[in-house]
């Protein structure tokens, strides 16, 4: 039993980091309908302007967490402004496509600017785990779930008591609508892209004390969240959150009581498995199509 509850402990912590990406996922396709597959890379690309915050330039640790997520917030904005502005209003296939341009520019920019190495993402914490009710747990792991559960508290303050939060859900559900209302799209568009991008900010800012820094930690994330989306229901915030943590708890026991090497077959194995009983996902809505 103690095993066990040191696996999940694990399996809820990086099912919240993919719950995290995932929710950007979720933000920017109920916004523009648009898939970003550059959402990996942006979680990379916080966690090595947090080791140069932290070690480049000597701040403060919680310093370093604050500027990163102010240049998150600006780098958001200006892939927004790069990216998807020039082509609103064309097919959202090209959009895809830019997307996925953006995710090989991104990883091999970084790959020149910082190199192939990986790099060491301080802590707050030190690394010895600690006992909490009989289970080793290492600190980082509880930092995780606790900044998770507090960001997601948070996202739901914002979209259930904000008037802006009022206007995100407006624009998401019928843009033209929201505008003869009023609403300015094109800011809340920018404004969704972001908060994804303080979202993934926060997913590399916690992941990279876990694991070394490297150009490649995008990719297995992006994977992982993008299968999270798909298991909770493309569009749905709770589906994002669910999907997420579900995967990390079976990602962390397949590999602790079958093989790390067949952990990730057996993730992939039990999604195909829920998408065969529920193809629209756990919290995805039901569409009929009439004859």
């Amino acid at each position: 039993m103690q095993h066990l509850g040191q696996m999940l402990a694990n399996g809820l912590a990086m099912g919240c980091i993919y719950a995290l990406v995932a929710l950007g996922f979720v933000l920017v396709y109920r916004a523009v309908a648009v898939i970003n597959f550059a959402q990996g890379e942006f979680v990379m690309i916080s966690a090595f302007f947090g080791v140069m915050a932290a070690t480049l330039l000597r701040l403060p640790l919680a310093l370093s967490y604050f500027v990163v997520f102010l240049a998150m917030a600006a780098f958001g904005f200006i892939i927004q402004r790069l990216t998807y502005y020039p082509l609103r209003g064309k097919p959202h296939l090209t959009v895809v496509i830019c997307t996925v341009g953006l995710h090989i520019v991104l990883k091999n920019g970084a790959r020149l600017l910082w190199g192939p190495y990986p790099l060491s993402f301080p802590s707050f914490f030190r690394r010895e785990p600690m006992e909490v009710m009989g289970i080793l747990i290492v600190p980082q792991t509880l930092f995780i779930i606790g900044v998770t559960g507090s960001l997601f508290f948070l996202f739901y303050l914002f979209f259930k008591k904000t008037m802006m939060g009022y206007m995100m859900q407006a624009t998401a559900q019928d843009p033209e609508a929201a505008r003869l209302m009023g609403i300015r799209v094109d800011r809340i568009i920018a404004l969704t892209f972001v908060l994804n991008s303080l979202l993934a900010g926060a997913a590399g800012l916690l992941l990279g004390p876990i694991f070394l820094v490297t150009t490649d930690m995008g990719g297995a994330v992006l994977i992982k969240a993008f299968c999270a989306t798909i298991i909770g229901g493309f569009g749905s915030v709770p589906g994002a959150v669910v999907g997420g943590v579900f995967l990390g708890i079976v990602e962390i026991l397949a590999a602790g009581y079958v093989s790390t090497f067949f952990k990730d077959g057996l993730a992939f194995g039990v999604i195909i498995l829920i998408l065969l009983l529920a193809p629209q996902g756990i919290f995805g809505e039901k569409v009929a199509e009439r004859a």
